[in-house]
């Protein structure tokens, strides 16, 4: 037994050796584990980059509001009379003085007849009575009770006449007629109305600023003005009124803006208003699109060499609805990215739509070229 162990030792010392050794194929594998880890690419973000442009930049301010005519008036009977004539319908336009209306007048034409007999007759007795006090033939209280006479007939006679014209109802102002109350036979009141009446070269929007945004006011500022009503169409006003007081309820100034004559353009029509604070007719454009936002802080990513971004602070000056025109930082041609900047860190490598892709191309050398294999398989 002795013996038979001595010689097995040196048998099973060479087998434990062979299986404690790695095999060729788990030293190869380990081996290229090692390499590819230490060989790894960084991987680069695919995105879209535009090139920086000058142009026209405004700063604006929107709100909403509801057109409305600033002369704008009910015309009112002025007297207690049957209506005998009707001169004007509504939508026709009208001059200021145009006659509207004619009310029943016998009467105030009776009266005025009447007064200007009176004021003859007393005509009359004071140049009499005037020429008898320069020759000293009647007293001075004669003579004022003449003038007195004379005086109070004129009167009469200017009341008169107030009263006729009170028959004939005419237009306060040019503009359109709107709306017509009355018909011919109805018996109008005193002070009942009888015509609306709208200037539209009057009409004005009337829009609430912020009091923080009172130093960028100013009467003359453009606006636009846009009314989906008419088919979005817009056209341009400006401020023509700037009140001087705060509303201390909602911290608003109100400003009205004047709008032109413009086709289809009514009262208590809505519509948008872009009040223009400042303009930039040669500014630096960047798209809002690229902007990146930090802690209420703005950032873009501007593409540098080698496919390497770099990440750069926005201080805006002016802006609109799609642009930002920046301090400074930028200039004119720079490729910013546009669209998948939201996971880039500055420095970080990118990858343009026109860029290979790197899977296409690990997958060609790992495919390798068919001529070469040919060639191989041939040697072989």
């Amino acid at each position: 037994m002795k013996r038979l162990s001595a010689s097995l030792l040196p048998a099973i010392l060479a087998l434990a050796v062979v299986s404690c050794a790695p095999g060729e194929d788990e030293s190869k594998t380990f081996a290229e584990g090692a390499a590819s880890d230490g060989d790894r690419k960084e991987e680069a973000v695919p995105v879209e980059v535009v090139a920086l442009e000058r142009g026209t930049i405004e700063s604006t301010l929107r709100f909403s509001a509801t057109l409305e005519a600033e002369r704008d008036v009910r015309v009112l009977a002025e007297a207690q009379r049957r209506v005998v004539e009707l001169k004007v319908e509504e939508g026709d336009a009208v001059r200021a003085g145009s006659l509207l209306i004619r009310l029943q007048d016998d009467a105030q034409r009776s009266a005025l007849n009447k007064a200007e007999i009176e004021l003859r007759q007393a005509t009359r007795e004071f140049d009499r009575q005037k020429s008898l006090f320069e020759q000293s033939l009647v007293s001075e209280q004669v003579y004022n009770d003449a003038a007195l006479v004379f005086d109070q007939a004129g009167i009469a006679v200017e009341d008169a006449r107030r009263n006729l014209a009170y028959t004939e109802v005419r237009a306060p102002f040019s503009g359109i007629v709107t709306e017509r109350m009355v018909n011919v036979g109805d018996h109008v009141t005193l002070n009942q109305p009888l015509f609306r009446i709208v200037d539209f070269d009057s009409i004005v929007a009337r829009i609430y600023v912020p009091e923080k945004e009172l130093p960028a006011l100013a009467t003359g500022l453009e606006t636009r003005l846009t009314a989906e009503a008419i088919g979005g169409v817009s056209f341009f006003g400006s401020v023509d009124r700037i009140s001087p007081v705060v509303d201390p309820g909602t911290g608003t100034v109100k400003v009205t803006v004047a709008a032109p004559r413009q086709e289809g353009l009514r009262p208590g029509m809505y519509v948008e208003v872009e009040l223009v604070t400042a303009v930039n007719e040669d500014a630096l454009l960047l798209p809002k699109r690229s902007v990146v936002y930090d802690n209420d802080q703005l950032f873009v990513f501007r593409l540098g060499d080698e496919r390497r971004v770099e990440r750069i602070k926005v201080e805006p000056v002016l802006e609109d609805i799609e642009n930002i025109e920046p301090a400074g930082g930028l200039s004119t041609g720079d490729l910013v990215v546009v669209a998948g900047q939201a996971s880039l860190k500055d420095n970080a490598l990118v990858r343009l739509p026109g860029d290979p892709d790197p899977e296409e191309e690990k997958m060609d050398d790992e495919v390798g070229d068919p001529a070469e294999e040919v060639a191989t398989e041939a040697d072989a």
